[in-house]
């Protein structure tokens, strides 16, 4: 439509001179009119062009984190002596598994495990980390990253399109490119915008030309060609309009937005989910690994009956031997340590399987058998036959379900054990209740000043998880989370956060419906990840549940979901504050264009005039959006004071539907 402004002015000015030749008379031209509104258009594409690119800079910028380079360490055996040497090459020539060689100072080439040396790695770029973390043998590092000071080794484990920072540029970009729900409404009003200002232009011209041919002008005016005179008004008016600056409100934003969010470790999977965050009322949290650390130790034991230690202690090791459960690799570990202990085998219980802790020799060393016919419950725990017994691992349901006795001995452990806020597994061999262990899971360091950053935001805080009650609501009262779901399977947590959709906000926003955000972390939260309308991710997660949420937090740590929200909240105000100034433009410029304050001020806008309005109204919006560069992340929850308002729930007031 811009483009076409210049065309009436140019059109008639060639007709002008035309009929000024045959007729012999005077002609009127506006060729100066036509090149300075084609001027100003072009001006105003290349600001407006120049202005958007600097809206991805947070794609441009992950971009240039990939390295050029990589060192590959060879080796190779010459007679009888194995020689190894350096060879540098082009980073997208690395393969998985290849060793390479990290200089201090260099980045990091693919991800990998080091497997020689440590380092302190900068993280800044691609997770918002701000200190250096420590990198050792057998930590995982990120391509892209800066090596700060050690020479290190690692082993590639995912490289080109398959490491994490080439996800997170296609993400990123998938992500600017997603249209948010609010942009239907740009689009509609743009649709009917342009034949609508057309309408306006000819009317325009039509009322000018009438009143000038049939009432006249003011004299005082010193108009002389009404013609001329209502032309140009009507192509101010054509001119000045634009819907370009309704277009560019939302998408602008987004990809700032978006960008933002990446610059401070957060992954946001299109403008539809920051749209539906930024109206969050409640959050419902998984508890092992989202609100715990999710790194737990057994802590404790207890063998009921006839049992004995041993048998106790290898049953429970051969179940949880095939089990994927986080619980199993704590269970495993403590019960392995205990048996070489008591066979008096000297062993580093945390050493990996290829350094020979779990091999096949040493476990038979210790007497624990391969299990089969594994059956995991989710929600309950594991099944499976050890040699010709059924060995049954995990909570009280699982017990009942199983038909295993509990002895007074076994129930006064287990409250025990819940009211200490730890998690009870008990094992069963052939029916009978033979012991249980404690595990306990520490509380992370954010954790309560995050629940009481969202209770001052009057977001409603829910606690679901598969653990049992006792557990659950010691950890939700110590948190300040007055609403408990436990003893909950993957597809009971999918269904609660459906009930909760369906309530209303009658606390805060009476009549709407809520937006529940669900916090997790692993493969057994993804049904209540896909189920809410914003899932969160811990990128410490499985794949499952990285790929089930709209927001993906890279760092694991929960202060970075504050600042999800919050940055929702920005950009979206940022959006509805660019819609006020494109509809706003619209509504004053079209007026003065068309010449409604030329009767009482002699005010009007000339076309050339128009055009540089329209490139400006385009800019300020795109400026406007770019604005948002300057994000700001709340303050931290354990710095500031919110803890203080921190307000413990009583249990009795604890849903337990």
């Amino acid at each position: 439509r811009g483009a076409r402004a210049p065309t009436p002015p140019y059109l008639y000015s060639i007709i002008s001179m035309f009929t000024a030749a045959v007729t012999d008379g005077e002609a009127k031209d506006f060729f100066e009119t036509a090149a300075m509104l084609i001027t100003l258009i072009l001006l105003g594409k290349y600001l407006e062009a120049s202005a958007k690119t600097r809206t991805s800079d947070a794609i441009t910028k992950l971009m240039n984190l990939a390295p050029m380079q990589a060192v590959l360490l060879r080796k190779e055996d010459k007679g009888g002596n194995c020689v190894q040497w350096e060879q540098l090459i082009d980073a997208k020539l690395a393969q998985r598994g290849d060793i390479l060689k990290v200089y201090p100072g260099s980045t990091v080439p693919a991800d990998g495990i080091v497997v020689f040396g440590e380092s302190y790695v900068d993280e800044s770029m691609i997770t918002g980390e701000s200190r250096p973390v420590l990198k050792k043998v057998p930590d995982g590092v990120i391509g892209g990253t800066m090596n700060s000071n050690g020479v290190i080794h690692i082993k590639a484990t995912h490289v080109g399109s398959d490491t994490s920072l080439a996800q997170i540029v296609r993400l990123v970009e998938s992500a600017q490119m997603a249209k948010a729900p609010i942009q239907a409404f740009a689009d509609n009003v743009s649709s009917v915008f342009v034949p609508v200002v057309v309408c306006l232009a000819l009317v325009t011209f039509a009322i000018w030309y009438a009143v000038g041919v049939t009432v006249g002008l003011p004299p005082e005016w010193n108009i002389t060609d009404v013609f001329s005179f209502s032309l140009l008004k009507g192509i101010a008016v054509l001119v000045i309009a634009c819907p370009c600056a309704l277009g560019l409100a939302t998408p602008t934003a987004v990809m700032v937005g978006t960008g933002v969010g990446a610059a401070n470790g957060i992954l946001i999977k299109g403008g539809d989910a920051l749209e539906r965050a930024h109206n969050v009322s409640v959050v419902v949290f998984d508890k092992t690994g989202t609100l715990t650390l999710g790194t737990p130790s057994v802590v404790g034991h207890q063998v009921f009956g006839s049992a004995t230690l041993e048998s106790f202690l290898r049953g429970a090791a051969s179940a949880e031997m095939g089990s994927q459960h986080p619980l199993a690799s704590a269970v495993l570990a403590y019960c392995e340590g205990l048996l070489a202990h008591k066979t008096g085998l000297e062993i580093d219980c945390s050493a990996k399987d290829e350094e020979g802790l779990r091999a096949y020799a040493l476990r038979e060393r210790l007497g624990i058998q391969s299990a089969t016919g594994h059956v995991e419950i989710p929600g309950q725990g594991i099944k499976c036959h050890v040699g010709l017994a059924l060995v049954a691992v995990g909570n009280r349901k699982l017990m009942e379900n199983e038909g295993v006795e509990l002895s007074g001995r076994a129930v006064q452990y287990l409250t025990e054990t819940h009211c200490r806020a730890r998690t009870c597994v008990m094992v069963a061999i052939q029916g009978e209740l033979v012991g249980a262990l404690a595990i306990s899971d520490p509380i992370k360091p954010e954790s309560a000043g995050v629940v009481a950053a969202l209770n001052q935001m009057r977001i409603e805080c829910h606690l679901m998880t598969g653990d049992n009650w006792g557990t659950a609501k010691a950890i939700a009262e110590e948190l300040g989370i007055a609403h408990v779901d436990a003893e909950m399977s993957p597809a009971g947590k999918a269904a609660r956060v459906r009930e909760l959709q369906q309530g209303v906000r009658v606390r805060y926003r009476e009549g709407k419906p809520h937006v529940v955000a669900m916090v997790g972390d692993g493969t057994n939260d993804s049904p209540a990840l896909a189920a809410s309308d914003v899932g969160i991710a811990i990128g410490a997660g499985t794949d499952v549940a990285v790929e089930a949420a709209d927001f993906v937090l890279i760092r694991n740590n929960l202060e970075d979901m504050l600042t999800s929200i919050d940055l929702s909240r920005k950009t979206f105000n940022r959006i509805r504050m660019n819609y006020v100034w494109a509809m706003g433009y619209n509504f004053l410029g079209i007026p003065i264009a068309a010449g409604a304050l030329y009767p009482l001020f002699r005010i009007s806008l000339p076309p050339w005039m128009a055009g540089g309005a329209m490139a400006f109204s385009s800019i300020s919006v795109v400026l406007s959006s770019l604005a948002l560069r300057g994000y700001r992340r709340p303050k931290s929850v354990l710095k500031d004071n919110s803890l203080k308002y921190l307000t413990v729930e009583s249990s009795g007031r604890m849903a337990q539907e």
